[in-house]
């Protein structure tokens, strides 16, 4: 299956691409990088509901009458935001990455 690039020079051969051990190893990189970010999130994300179902932890007042409860909700979307920026600096290593893959295996 070949496409034009977006120049329009050159075409590309993805199901080449795909087999060629710098695609191989991206992925595994990729991979190796987003695993623990995606255990911790679900870790964290199944934990709350569990906290607050079967123990009383979370119901102790943190700041006031605002429990721990509502911090570790609302640092949710704080990791979440967090999580985001990291990925998307290290896309750009990726993106990197793929644009020398690309370079290495357009067919002329």
């Amino acid at each position: 299956m070949s496409n034009q690039t977006a120049r329009g020079k050159s075409t590309l051969d993805y199901e080449k691409i795909v087999e060629t051990e710098d695609f191989k190893a991206l992925v595994k990189r990729k991979q190796t990088f987003s695993r623990p970010y995606v255990i911790f999130f679900f870790a964290a994300y199944f934990l709350l509901p569990l906290l607050t179902g079967y123990t009383k932890i979370l119901e102790t007042p943190a700041i006031g009458y605002l429990t721990w409860t509502w911090i570790y909700a609302f640092s949710m979307f704080v990791m979440v935001w967090v999580f985001t920026s990291i990925y998307m600096n290290k896309a750009k290593h990726f993106d990197n990455d793929v644009d020398k893959i690309i370079e290495k295996n357009v067919l002329k």
